[in-house]
Parts: structure tokens; sequence; C-alpha cells
């Protein structure tokens, strides 16, 4: 049994339903769950042989969530640029991605998981909902990513891209089944840590054969998908030429979607797609800084929202700052809509409260929200207002302020990962001299 943690002497704020900013205040920590959260004084009192962690004033929060990463593009940091560099989405795929991920090997995949992993700790990520790709090495490919997050203690849903372009989309599911099943033999405690979901590349690259027998295996396990949808107009495209439907539509009908199913970008879908997502109680997940960088669009997401979609916020491995992802949404929003006015509320609403509804579903207890019974996630934030704070304009404090502020400490699961902004227990120079190590072999095949 792990010893009693106590992150204390800070002003609290829980987020969730019941929103509270909480001066002087702490939250108790035992066996991994959140048991108390209030008066720093009484949690201490009431038990004074815990472990503490004391913030010293600053800010106490939940833990950020990241609802989309590739934790696997590690190695395309420091590409020599294309000549001529390709110029449409698919050409970026086609030039860069898939031949990239055709060549990752076994220990690739390992510390390509662990650098950005050691990022996420020190920007305050507790949580990540990774979607894998590595055609090259696809069958024990999940078990490498699993390796380095119960290493590093983040909590992960792992998944692996299904796709015909290599004609293996009977490996992927292969490598998708077996990853879930030993999840799910794993005990209650650590499928509250890693856990996983079926994943397809995107429509255009999985034809109906692998499609129909994913969504079996999916049926069979009761998990739901992770998957690109319409990141760029030509998977419209495709999809109305090969099958007559627009893409969600064909999702929908072969039953791809669902409240676990997670519709990454959402760029190009129409009216009725987005009726889809909503009748079928699919997440949609916004990633606004590898949209501008691919040029592909700006996703509706504003429109969304307004029908009731869940949207959440994901990083698609630009980068592992959620708080990064936030201010683009509200910028990128202000700039599309010519209204500067909009998206302040709801850029927030991503990070803060959709992306804890999300991955409270995949890993069945609440994450996100500093309350008993919830997962013992916290950061602490080096922030001190320069104006009063409270529940009531916290999130201005929040996406000006708090974004722009180092994190501390971050806390996983009851256990300090990081602490006076130095991540505990590995060896971040050795970890990053093999990474450049084996990157470099890798570059050769590349």
């Amino acid at each position: 049994m792990s010893k009693d943690l106590i992150v204390g002497n800070g002003v609290v704020i829980t987020l969730g339903d019941d929103n509270e900013l909480m001066s002087d205040s702490a939250v108790l920590i035992r066996d991994g769950i959140i048991e108390s959260v209030g008066s720093d004084r009484e949690i201490r009192e009431s038990s004074p042989d815990a472990e503490y962690l004391d913030a010293e004033g600053r800010l106490i929060m939940p833990g950020f969530i990241n609802t989309h990463h590739h934790l696997y593009s590690t190695f395309a940091r420091g590409l020599a640029p294309h000549d001529p560099p390709p110029y449409t989405f698919v050409e970026i795929l086609e030039r860069m991605w898939w031949p990239l991920d055709n060549v990752l090997e076994k220990e690739d995949l390992y510390y390509s998981a662990l650098v950005p992993m050691i990022d996420c700790i020190k920007k305050g990520v507790t949580t990540i909902i990774d979607h894998h790709e590595s055609q090259g090495y696809q069958l024990g490919s999940l078990d490498q990513l699993a390796r380095a997050a119960r290493e590093l203690g983040i909590r992960s849903s792992f998944s692996l891209g299904i796709s015909d372009r290599f004609e293996k989309g009977a490996e992927g599911i292969e490598e998708n089944v077996r990853f879930i099943k030993e999840v799910q033999a794993s005990s209650p405690a650590e499928q509250k840590m890693i856990t996983g979901m079926f994943a397809l590349h995107a429509a255009f690259t999985v034809n109906n054969d692998t499609l129909d027998l994913a969504v079996a295996e999916a049926d069979k396990l009761g998990v739901g998908f992770h998957i690109h949808v319409a990141e760029a107009a030509s998977d419209e495209e495709d999809s109305v030429e090969k099958y007559g439907m627009r893409v969600l539509e064909r999702l929908n009908e072969k039953g791809t979607l669902g409240p676990k199913s997670l519709a990454i970008h959402c760029i190009h879908i129409n009216d009725r797609e987005m009726d889809i997502l909503k009748e079928t109680g699919t997440a949609a997940v916004h990633n606004p800084e590898s949209n501008m960088n691919n040029a592909v669009g700006v996703a509706p997401v504003l429109e969304m929202m307004e029908k009731g979609i869940q949207v959440g916020l994901g990083t698609d491995a630009m980068t592992s700052n959620m708080c990064k992802e936030v201010q683009l949404v509200n910028i990128l929003q202000h700039l599309s809509k010519m209204d500067p006015r909009v998206a302040f509320c709801e850029s927030c609403e991503m990070l803060l409260n959709n992306n804890p509804k999300i991955a409270s579903r995949l890993f069945g207890q609440e994450v996100g929200v500093l309350k008993p019974g919830a997962a013992g996630d916290v950061i602490v934030v080096d922030y001190l207002p320069p104006t009063p704070m409270s529940g009531a304009n916290f999130l201005g404090h929040f996406l000006f302020g708090i974004c722009e502020t180092a994190v501390n400490a971050t806390v996983v699961n009851g256990k300090i990962l990081m602490k006076d902004k130095q991540v505990i227990g590995i060896d971040e120079v050795a970890i990053n001299a093999r990474s450049r190590e084996l990157a470099a072999e890798f570059l050769k095949r590349f």
C-alpha cells in the first residue's frame, strides 16, 4: 500500500462541475485516489504521517490531459527539409510521415515515447491518449509505449492506427486485439493507468473489409475507435468517390462511432456529419497547431460545441504543451471568425472540462478534477496572481497568466514525478543521448 501524499499550502482550484477556488488549502491522496480536499491545517492534522509536498503558496490544480498525441513522431525532429517541400497534405503524408513510420524499429518506439513523456511531465500533462503508427514494426509495438509509460508513471491510453497503405491492416488489427486483451486481463488498478483503444489511421487508408473486421473485434472487446477524420478535404473527396458517402456517414454506417470513440480533427465535415457526431455521442478532438502547420483549414469547433458535441483538445505531437494549444484555439478562432469576442470560454472548456470527461470514460474513473474519489493527478504551478483571482474570473487568469507560467511539480496516481522542476528517478541526459544514437540509425533507413 502506497504512502499517503498531501499536496498543500497552496491555492486549490478544483475544476469540475463544482469548480471551487480555495486559499490555504490542500489535497490528500491515498492509494492513488483523492481522499479529501480542504483546509491545509485540517488535512495535515487528519494525516500527520503523510508525505507532504509544500506548494509554498502556488496554484494547486488537476493535471492536464492530452486527448490526441503521436509519441512516435519524436524522430521527425531535425529531419532535413524535402526538396521541393511537400505542398498538399497527402504529399506530407506520403513523403514524410508514412516513410518515417515504416522504418521505425522496436527500441526506437521505446525511446521516442520516453522523450515526449518526460516533456509531458514537465508541462503538467498527467494523462495521454496516444495514436500510434509504425507500419514497419506493428506486432508488439504498443508494449514499447506502455513500458515507457509504466516506467515514468504517466496515465496513458494506447492504440495502433490500422491502415491498408502497406497491406498490413490485418496485422494492425491483431496488435490492437492482443494489447487490449492484455490490458483487460490486468488488475483494475493497472487498467486505470494503462488502457487501450482501437485506432484507424484514417478512412481513406482503410478499406471496407478491414474496417468491418476491426469493428467486429472492437465490439467483442467493448472498446471505441481513435481515428483521424476529414483532416484534409481530400479525405472527404476520397470517401465520396469510393463509397458514395462522406467520411462520418461511412464510419457511422459501419458502426465505428459512439461515446467511446474519438474523431480527430473534423475540419472538413458538414452540418449532417456534425449531427452524426451528436447523435452517436462521439467526441471530436481539435488540434489547432497541427492544423495550422499543415495548412489544412480551421475546424468548426464553435459550431460543433453549439450543437452539443463534446470537443476535446490534443496536440497531434506538435508539442506536449497543452497550455500553448489552448491559447492557439482562442487566437485561431478570433482570426478565422474575424471576431475577438469568440472562443474565450470554449477554448478553456475543451481542455479543462471536456478532456477530463473524455479521459474519465476511457480509464473508468474521474480524472482532471480535484474531488474525493477522483484520480490523484495534481500539478503545482508557479502562478502568483497579480490581481484578485476567484472561481468567477479563473479562466482569464488561466488563459493569459497560468498558461505562461512554469509547472513546479507533477503528481500522477499519488506519486511525485517532478518536484522543483526536476523530474524524479530518471537520467534525462542518458535517455536523450541514446535517443540520438537510435535516431542517427533511423535517419539512414529513412
